[in-house]
């Protein structure tokens, strides 16, 4: 058996290994590393709220009267009112009876997957969702198919061969994936929800704050919210806060309340972070500029990648480079870095292999002079 040493080697020859890099300082889109300042692709601080005043305002007043935790789980002495106004702004903001606020996107995937489903269940994925997704899934111990990225065609094929084996069926989705930055074919997933009786749940992590008509995602855009049974999505990305939550009926966060693990036996998230977060569903309705710009900008650079014969995907804020080799893409990272932008590789097993790229992540503050100056300096790069 092969030493851990020999282990990572292996991987490092294979242009796998992943390192921590701590960063220093961060400002709407620059960052500093070590002792350089970069133009950051690599933050899903979509709308540029994580530095906005009104949010550092309001955590502020939170941590003055609560301090810095909350100090228990919320069915103990956890539970402050701010977690209940957020959790009925967050229902009101997703048109669902009732939220449940989570510790992490990641914490609220396994959890609510691993609660609403068992051995007898069943659920049909798409097979670019989530690690999350996967992982709670598989906790639950139900059968899991997957069905190829958004083909509801070959979903259809699924269900009609396996659906009347199982007691519940679940049919799961992102609306923004997060590594094609592309959307599903929802309505036709909803149609055969329907059809076929099961479930439905949708990961709008990438997708809240920057798409529909209110900014409250891809659900909301397609006016599908009475026909998704389950929404969930986080704070952290686009809100520039920190959590995650599930919008649902009623009686589904009650039983969550009383049967999700990664909801009952953590330590509830501290009120100067809830206040944050509520400030930031404030500011998504007060500044809709903020979405509409970004959408503008990241028009503007797809089209041109596109318009100069490069392999991109998606059709959001997310824009994929697809290079294909593991090595060229981290040695295309490496250029565009030494050009002071900070975009990094995206490799195996994150996306499938043979699809290594550079993934763009836009922002609010990506203003046009600076997507243009980064086209040019893409042009030049050779690898």
């Amino acid at each position: 058996m092969a030493t851990i040493e020999e282990f990572l080697e292996e991987r490092s020859r294979q242009g796998l290994l992943r390192t921590l890099i701590p960063l220093l300082y961060r400002n709407r889109e620059r960052i500093i590393l070590g002792n350089r300042e970069y133009v950051d692709f690599s933050s899903n601080d979509y709308l540029g709220l994580a530095g906005h005043p009104r949010l550092i305002a309001e955590s502020k007043k939170a941590l003055d009267k609560f301090g810095t935790s909350s100090s228990a789980s919320r069915l103990m002495s956890g539970d402050y009112q701010l977690h209940h106004l957020l959790e009925e702004k967050v229902a009101g903001f997703k048109h669902k009876e009732a939220a449940l606020v989570f510790n992490s996107g990641y914490q609220a995937n396994i959890g609510i997957l691993s609660s609403l489903l068992g051995k007898r269940d069943c659920v049909f994925s798409d097979r670019m969702n989530h690690a999350s997704i996967i992982d709670g899934i598989l906790l639950s111990g139900a059968r899991l198919f997957r069905y190829r990225h958004n083909d509801a065609g070959h979903l259809a094929q699924l269900l009609k061969k396996e659906r009347g084996k199982f007691d519940k069926p679940l049919i799961i989705t992102e609306t923004i994936f997060s590594m094609d930055g592309d959307r599903p074919q929802l309505k036709e997933l909803v149609y055969l929800k329907e059809k076929y009786d099961c479930w439905m749940m949708v990961d709008e992590a990438h997708a809240t704050g920057v798409f529909g008509r209110g900014g409250s995602g891809i659900v909301e855009e397609e006016h599908l919210e009475a026909r998704v049974d389950f929404i969930m999505g986080t704070f952290s990305k686009a809100l520039g806060g920190f959590g995650a939550y599930l919008a649902s009926s009623k009686k589904s966060v009650e039983y969550l309340i009383n049967t999700c693990r990664s909801f009952i036996y953590s330590t509830a998230l501290p009120p100067a972070i809830i206040a944050g977060n509520l400030a930031a569903l404030d500011l998504i309705k007060d500044e809709p500029f903020r979405r509409k710009n970004l959408l503008e900008s990241a028009e503007y650079f797809r089209e041109n990648l596109e318009t100069k014969g490069f392999a991109i995907k998606g059709q959001s804020q997310i824009i994929p480079l697809v290079i294909g080799d593991n090595f060229k893409a981290l040695e295309f990272a490496r250029k565009l870095q030494e050009k002071g932008y900070w975009v990094l590789p995206v490799r195996p097993p994150t996306v499938p292999k043979g699809q290594a790229r550079l993934r763009f992540s836009l922002t609010y503050y990506h203003s046009k002079e600076i997507l243009k100056n980064l086209l040019d300096d893409i042009l030049k790069i050779k690898v």
